[in-house]
């Protein structure tokens, strides 16, 4: 088996002119894996390819892939995907998969700018304050979720409404709210995160639905899944279709 055409090029326009050592050592698993990864899955759906590697960035953090996400980072770069993109990328991970397993990937992030000549910080995206954080990330919350935030205020049980402040200001208000990326965008990512980290179907069934309410349609989260079976796996992958037959 040769590595087909399409995959040389889809490969090239990431990585141009990279020389790779797992071609000499492993060529029966990269030719495989190459012609399926860029070549056959990307001949399925119409995601434009700044918004794929965007979505894999954000499924490697969730999996733990830093060396892979190393490569894939350098490859977002050459393709167009900005440097407050791939940031903000880093930072809607926090809240979804927690800072002791985002920090990583954060100083794996600086260092791949910094060796790019790209000057630290970049311009900041917070469009909230302490004053402004709750009331704007509810608002946030009811644009994408409708009226369950309501139910999930009035069901909440005594003495634990504060996780629920909690999600509305911090998550939404703190990260969510911030610019850099639109708020389809967003969503995508976190589906994308939630798929990847596995044990997380109930809120990746009300993300789906969160997806849909915004004009994220069943095809596109369809789109999604496929791009990123070569990253994650079948079973994920699979529970993220059960999820999404089930909801759409």
């Amino acid at each position: 088996m040769a590595i087909s055409e399409t995959a040389e090029k889809h490969h090239e326009e990431l990585f141009p002119n990279h020389q790779s050592t797992l071609k000499v050592t492993d060529p029966e698993l990269i030719e495989v894996f190459d012609n399926f990864a860029f070549d056959e899955v990307l001949s399925h759906g119409s995601l434009d390819s700044r918004r794929r590697l965007m979505i894999i960035l954000a499924s490697m953090i969730a999996s733990q892939a830093l060396g892979e996400y190393r490569v894939m980072v350098g490859g977002a770069l050459n393709i167009g995907v900005t440097p407050v993109e791939v940031k903000e990328i880093v930072y809607q991970a926090v809240p979804y998969v927690g800072i002791a397993k985002v920090f990583d990937f954060l100083l794996t992030t600086n260092e791949i700018l910094q060796s790019r000549g790209i000057p630290l910080p970049l311009e900041g995206q917070s469009t909230t304050s302490p004053e402004t954080r709750f009331d704007r990330g509810l608002a946030l919350q009811k644009e994408i979720f409708g009226e369950a935030i309501e139910t999930m205020y009035l069901q909440a049980p005594e003495g634990q409404r504060h996780i629920q402040e909690f999600l509305s200001a911090n998550c939404f208000g703190d990260y969510v709210a911030r610019g850099g990326l639109d708020i389809n965008t967003r969503e995508l990512l976190t589906f994308s995160m939630l798929l990847s980290l596995g044990g997380c179907e109930p809120q990746l069934k009300g993300h789906i639905q969160g997806n849909m309410n915004i004009g994220n349609g069943k095809e596109l989260l369809l789109e999604v899944i496929t791009q990123l079976i070569p990253y994650v796996g079948y079973p994920r992958a699979l529970n993220a279709l059960r999820c999404l037959n089930e909801v759409g």
